[in-house]
């Protein structure tokens, strides 16, 4: 049973420590931050503060299940040239932090990271923004709802529902695992579960989804946004899994940053 278990959780956590992509070799300014889960576990992060003096506000970037920071950070990096300071991380058992991935633990680091956002040079704690990439997502939502740093608003990017429901969309597509088909209901915890915590979570908040995503789908997606109280939007994706801010460029980030335009307070705190 512990081998089938594993199996399930390499569904969702499947970390790296390759470095993928230098940031300075992209043409970015950033700096490497380090900080500490609640339990110890040391964490690191890419800062990248705003290319146009003071922050319209920070970024926390909850990357996606595969590989690390260093591959994910241009799906968020881009917005440091939009004037919004940029923190992207990595869980425990990614890239350069420490420990073992596990569920439990990468709730706790997504929620030390938005934490140490509130730290970082002209961050205010009323202009922070969660944006939450497919299992980032489900972090995203755990940190809002668990956590003491509420933000003012959220990005979801090809986020599901349940983490059962995940795993038994992966499962069914192969013959091994329509045998197994029953297997998330034992071996896969719903602790956290982001369709259960969205409905406390009342900040505005972008959903963007693909009926054509081929890693979580679509009614997955779907059921997280039903689930969420107003305020919301949700915007269709043409293709592709986290594909918004990377495949249509043109259109989406343009979307990301009229909805934060739109939803972040009018002035910083202390004005």
């Amino acid at each position: 049973m512990s081998f089938l278990f594993a199996g399930c959780t390499g569904v969702f956590f499947q970390p790296s420590g390759r470095v993928f992509s230098d940031p300075s070799s992209k043409g970015y300014t950033c700096e490497a931050v380090k900080f500490s889960s609640s339990d110890g576990t040391e964490l690191t992060g890419l800062f990248f503060p705003s290319f146009t003096g003071e922050a319209r506000g920070t970024v926390v970037h909850f990357h996606g299940n595969a590989q690390n920071m260093t591959a994910h950070y241009p799906l968020s990096a881009w917005m440091a040239a939009r004037g919004y300071n940029v923190l992207v991380f990595d869980y425990r058992g990614y890239g350069a932090s420490g420990g073992k991935v596990s569920l439990e633990g990468a709730v706790k680091d997504s929620i030390a990271a938005a934490e140490e956002a509130v730290r970082l040079p002209g961050a205010d704690r009323d202009r922070i923004i969660f944006f939450g990439q497919s299992l980032g997502g489900a972090m995203a939502v755990a940190a809002a709802a668990e956590g003491s740093v509420k933000p003012a608003a959220m990005i979801l990017d090809s986020c599901f529902c349940s983490y059962r429901g995940e795993a038994r969309y992966f499962l069914k597509r192969s013959f091994l695992g329509l045998l197994l088909y029953w297997l998330p209901s034992v071996g896969v915890s719903d602790a956290h579960v982001p369709c259960g915590e969205i409905g406390t979570l009342l900040m505005p908040k972008l959903f963007l989804a693909s009926q054509n995503d081929d890693t979580v789908p679509y009614s997955q997606s779907l059921a997280l946004y039903r689930a969420a109280p107003e305020p919301k939007e949700f915007i269709d994706i043409p293709y592709g899994h986290i594909s918004a801010v990377q495949g249509f460029e043109g259109i989406y980030r343009y979307a990301v940053l009229d909805f934060l335009d739109k939803n972040l307070p009018a002035e910083r705190a202390g004005r």
